[in-house]
């Protein structure tokens, strides 16, 4: 499902129209970003946590050249399912 499909299913849901149903979702998009950003967490109970994990700095390869290469430590998004869409799927 890409996102002009997901605004299709939220405006049929929901009883919106496609535009309003696609303001709400980008504005939850943007809302999570900031929050993730900041070092927030975001929990949907039922639905699952977004939060932010760091990765270390390690040494990686490059395929083409077989050199040894350092790929920098950075953060990264992070998703765990909660348990009524574990079951769900």
């Amino acid at each position: 499902m890409n996102k002009t499909e997901l605004i299709n299913a939220i405006a049929e849901k929901a009883g919106l129209t496609k535009a309003d149903s696609k303001k709400a979702l980008d504005a939850t998009v943007c809302a999570i970003a900031e929050a993730l950003k900041k070092g927030d967490k975001v929990a949907l109970i039922g639905f699952g946590t977004f939060s932010v994990a760091e990765r270390p700095a390690r040494t990686g390869i490059n395929p083409r050249t077989k050199e040894q290469i350092s790929i920098a430590a950075k953060k990264v998004a992070k998703f765990k399912a909660g348990s009524e869409l574990a079951e769900a799927l």
